[in-house]
């Protein structure tokens, strides 16, 4: 196996998109932008889509990394809203974008024209949610995009296997295609619910990190292959794991919380770089092939089946934000009232990604009977066009757009007085303990050992308020800015000791190595510390 394609995607798009970080250019779109490029340059492999390496080797990780960043309670909060996007507008999309292509496409059959529609239903929100990060949307839109993302693919690649099984002769209905809805949503539903509170079982027995470690790399193709295996919804499995144990993550050995949160930042960065990358380059195979339909008549259908795409996300997130509200009294004094800024943006915020390419890649070359399958190369065109076409147009627009409507700002000093508030409460239980501790005599301390620990608890305790104050006048740095850079000012001086003593050869390599695991943990610590 020739590992130098794979190495060259992986280097390559990881050094774009660290690039990206300092440019005004979402990463995923110049991820995307740089691949179309690269994909004609002279002597750069070929990089072919597979579906059976992105669905159930680069969706479970990637699902698995969003959920258990994602808040449990918020997403509990939006869940209807989440539901109508992720279940009603996928549904719907598959449905009008189907039914749009089969009248605007000559000789193409209905059943196929419903597998372009359910291709193309799903939103890739990493890119959205990327951009509301950035230019700061409120956290109830980035909750129900991020929610979306989570869970339409699931829908999709239902409708998708119901549609094509129509489409390739198999005798596939409606009532049968609810069915298989159903068992695929609810058993993905339990088995997630099955496998979530063993695998926290053992990654709370479990006292090596590098095993829990290891384990957590493991969990969402374990969720994802069990689910698959017994025909049921892998995403939906990966989805409800990962949110529990995401929400329980406070309950696991801290050394394993630190060394999680490095592994699967780095897993998420290359994957995601890797994955927008490969779309850029999908270009050669797809104008592969296309034969009639290529020049104008490919690319006015690319232009209208992207308009409908577009068109198609408003018309359901409209309604679909306002009716039940003016229906239900219950949900208008339990939920936020939507705003048109809101619906505005969600609805624009219809990007699609990865994984509408790699379930057209999985459409078969021929249907029963050994005939070829209809439109198959202008269906995976067609796809191309509307992944790259939402992802440039939508995503390049988004932030304008944003800025366009003037949504409120985050209000940073609230935020910083509810973390000091809360920062206080949790001061004054952990003085209380330790005051208990202290009075029991098998726990005595020296008198400076045990006013450190105070110290310690003072400290925490000022350092969010501190940054309600005033700056340095000549620095311009707050407060906690300060400390953190004498601490780390004081931890430099201690670790170049420390090496040149292990350069006289006072102190030999190991000893070195721990020494300097210690100062690092401090530094962190400091760093946390200072906020």
């Amino acid at each position: 196996m020739d590992v130098m394609p794979l190495l060259l995607l992986v280097a390559g798009s990881a050094a774009i998109a660290a690039a990206a970080r300092r440019s005004p250019v979402p990463a995923p779109l110049l991820l995307v932008a740089v691949g179309l490029v690269v994909a004609y340059v002279p002597g750069i492999p070929d990089y072919t889509l597979e579906p059976e390496v992105v669905l159930p080797l680069l969706l479970p990780p990637l699902l698995y990394t969003s959920a258990s960043d994602s808040s449990y309670l918020d997403l509990r909060a939006q869940l209807r809203p989440v539901a109508l996007l992720s279940v009603g507008y996928v549904l719907f999309a598959t449905v009008v974008v189907g039914w749009a292509a089969y009248l605007i496409i000559p000789g193409m059959p209905l059943t196929a024209a419903l597998v372009l529609g359910a291709v193309v239903a799903p939103p890739d929100a990493v890119a959205a949610t990327a951009v509301a990060r950035r230019v700061g949307l409120p956290s109830r839109i980035t909750t129900i995009l991020q929610g979306e993302s989570l869970l339409n693919d699931a829908t999709a690649i239902t409708a998708y296997k119901v549609a094509l099984a129509a489409a390739v002769g198999e005798g596939a209905t409606w009532a049968g295609g609810v069915v298989e809805f159903l068992i695929a949503a609810v058993g993905g539903v339990g088995v997630g619910l099955v496998l979530m509170a063993p695998l926290h079982w053992l990654r709370t027995h479990l006292r090596e990190p590098l095993l829990q470690n290891t384990l957590s790399l493991l969990i969402p193709f374990v969720a994802y292959g069990v689910a698959e295996q017994v025909h049921a919804s892998g995403v939906l499995a990966v989805v409800v794991v990962a949110l529990y144990l995401g929400h329980r993550a406070w309950e696991v050995d801290f050394a394993t919380r630190l060394q999680e949160e490095a592994v699967w930042k780095m897993v998420a960065f290359i994957l995601e770089s890797a994955v927008f990358a490969l779309i850029g380059l999908q270009l050669p195979v797809v104008l592969k092939g296309l034969g009639a339909y290529e020049g104008a008549a490919a690319a006015g259908y690319a232009v209208v089946l992207f308009v409908v795409v577009v068109l198609t996300r408003f018309v359901w997130v409209f309604p679909a934000a306002f009716v039940p509200r003016l229906l239900s009294e219950r949900i208008r004094e339990s939920e936020e009232n939507p705003t048109w800024r809101g619906a505005a943006v969600t609805s624009w915020a219809g990007m699609r990604g990865v994984v509408s390419l790699a379930i057209a890649f999985s459409i078969p070359l021929t249907v029963h009977g050994g005939r070829p399958f209809p439109q198959h190369s202008l269906i995976l065109f067609l796809t191309f066009t509307t992944v790259i076409g939402t992802l440039v147009v939508q995503g390049l627009s988004l932030p304008p757009l944003i800025r366009l409507l003037k949504f409120p700002g985050r209000d940073r000093q609230a935020e910083t007085l509810a973390e000091a508030n809360a920062q206080a409460q949790a001061s004054r239980a952990a003085e209380t303990r330790l005051d208990e501790l202290l009075a029991d005599e098998r726990n005595t301390l020296p008198p400076p050992l045990a006013d450190r620990l105070r110290q310690v608890l003072e400290r925490r305790r000022n350092s969010v308020w501190e940054r309600l104050g005033q700056t340095n006048p000549v620095t311009g740095e707050s407060v906690d800015d300060t400390y953190r850079r004498l601490s780390r000012e004081m931890i430099s001086s201690e670790r170049e000791v420390f090496v040149r003593l292990r350069d006289l050869r006072y102190i030999d390599d190991e000893m070195l190595r721990a020494l300097l695991r210690r100062l690092d943990l401090e530094e962190a610590a400091a760093y946390r510390e200072a906020g």
